[in-house]
């Protein structure tokens, strides 16, 4: 089985990012959507909205799984899952420079490869961060976005607090 990785934090998932995966899905047997956390960055959302917004969204496609990145190297967790690909959305060069270095960087780690896909042009413009600040100053991003993030935005529903089951790698 050809398995690959779609990684990000997905805070919210954006249809730029859909985009992105379903094509993946095309191209692999199995797209793992693992939703990472980066103590750095404040979120919008918990982990638990954050998995539950895109298993929802992706529910109704064969082929991909959504589940908690854990803790660790991306590298580390592809080898644990017997992931040969990870697949990265690319909206302009800054992408390919920032994911250049890291994808060179997981091939020396572990060997697996980095496939970069062209985001589609309708939605270039989109980040979770501008869909944020969006959204908080009032703008309307429902084209944005799949409707359980919608959802979540308006305060439709509550916020998760339960425990997140973490995957760890198996080294």
């Amino acid at each position: 089985m050809r398995r690959a990785v779609c990684p990000g934090s997905f805070d919210p998932i954006h249809k730029g990012h859909i985009e992105v995966i379903a094509r993946a899905a095309s191209l692999f047997d199995e797209v793992i959507v693992a939703v990472s956390t980066n103590y750095a960055k404040n979120y919008r959302f918990t982990l638990n909205e954050r998995l539950e917004m895109a298993k929802t969204t992706f529910s109704a496609l064969s082929g991909i799984v959504v589940e908690p990145m854990g803790e660790g190297l991306l590298s580390d967790y592809c080898h644990a899952r017997g992931v040969s690909a990870i697949v990265k959305g690319l909206r302009s060069s800054s992408d390919f420079d920032y994911e250049l270095p890291m994808a060179t960087m997981n091939r020396q780690l572990s060997g697996v490869e980095t496939v970069f896909l062209p985001g589609d042009s309708r939605y270039l413009h989109l980040s979770s961060t501008l869909i944020k600040e969006v959204h908080t100053l009032g703008g309307d991003v429902a084209d944005f976005v799949p409707r359980a993030v919608l959802r979540r935005l308006q305060g439709d529903v509550g916020p998760d607090t339960r425990p997140v089951p973490v995957v760890l790698p198996k080294l």
